[in-house]
């Protein structure tokens, strides 16, 4: 780029070329920047015209970034965040006086250890500020983090590009739940009476492996999976009833507390730690408010698993 030309765009134009980049379109733009779609797709034209670079070719449904582009990004989204920053120096996020609404991604179970404590804190400290927790499919997480629809997930480990902040909050090893009147499942039980079992599986998937599956897979070794659930509280009943046995990470065990019929035992196998990541885009890694959210979240895994 000319320098001469620096003096010609309009500032809001760079704003636009980042809000296409992260959202692949020119409708997701506007909706992303509250304009109207032919007000985006004039500011791209006259980008277009002053850097001399078509910027995105069509790539299916989406527009993919130009070479040039790709090399503009990285410069253009640390100036931006550096001049927001200047911007809202003189205005540090409040949380006792901000309104504000957050997104956040996380499983149910994590629902139940943790958002109790989040309210208990919002109450005291935060009086108007809304929180949103949801279920997204793990293939749009990057997606719902880049245009703003989630501003934080609580997952697994995922295959994230750059752009995604990430921070290990936990690690889990696996319990085996049973009811305490299982008459196979005691303490000190062997791998061979795991594997005799019928077993509860708890997944949003209609099919594949878990974790210990994958482990017995190793060893030339499979377990038979009667039901495939939903919900841990739902599971807890079915092995309090039956003599179904559920695999579980510990992290999950004092969900099991108004149910004094089930127990939780050792694993006679040992899997891998199932470790929990909270997740943000590099666009909010400085932001004031995301970074107020994410201490509160990380407070209340603490608590939630001491």
């Amino acid at each position: 780029m000319q320098m001469a030309n620096l003096s010609r765009i309009d500032l809001n134009l760079l704003v636009v070329l980042d809000a296409i980049h992260d959202s692949g379109g020119v409708s997701r733009a506007a909706e992303k920047l509250n304009l109207t779609q032919p007000a985006v797709s004039h500011a791209l034209a006259r980008l277009r015209e002053t850097l001399g670079d078509p910027l995105f070719v069509r790539d299916g449904r989406t527009l993919a970034p130009t070479a040039f582009t790709r090399q503009l990004m990285g410069p253009l989204r640390r100036s931006l965040q550096g001049l927001g920053a200047l911007i809202d120096r003189g205005e540090a996020f409040d949380p006792a006086r901000t309104e504000a609404t957050f997104a956040i991604a996380m499983r149910d179970p994590l629902e139940v250890l943790i958002l109790p404590k989040v309210m208990r804190r919002l109450a005291r400290t935060a009086p108007a500020i809304e929180l949103r927790t949801v279920q997204t499919r793990r293939r749009g997480v990057e997606a719902g983090l880049t245009d703003g629809t989630l501003d934080a997930v609580l997952d697994m480990p995922l295959p994230l590009s750059e752009r995604i902040h990430r921070r290990r909050v936990g690690s889990d090893r696996f319990v085996t739940v049973a009811r305490k009147a299982h008459p196979k499942v005691r303490p000190g039980f062997t791998l061979a009476t795991y594997i005799a079992q019928q077993h509860v599986m708890v997944t949003s998937r209609r099919k594949g492996p878990g974790p210990e599956d994958m482990e017995l897979g190793q060893r030339g070794l499979r377990r038979q999976v009667r039901l495939r659930c939903r919900n841990y509280l739902a599971a807890f009943r079915v092995v309090a009833e039956t003599d179904l046995v559920l695999t579980m990470p510990e992290r999950y065990v004092s969900l099991m507390k108004g149910n004094p019929s089930i127990r939780a035992l050792a694993m006679p196998l040992k899997v891998p730690a199932l470790d929990l990541y909270l997740y943000w885009h590099d666009r909010v890694h400085d932001d004031p408010a995301n970074r107020w959210l994410r201490a509160t979240l990380l407070e209340a895994l603490e608590k939630g698993t001491s």
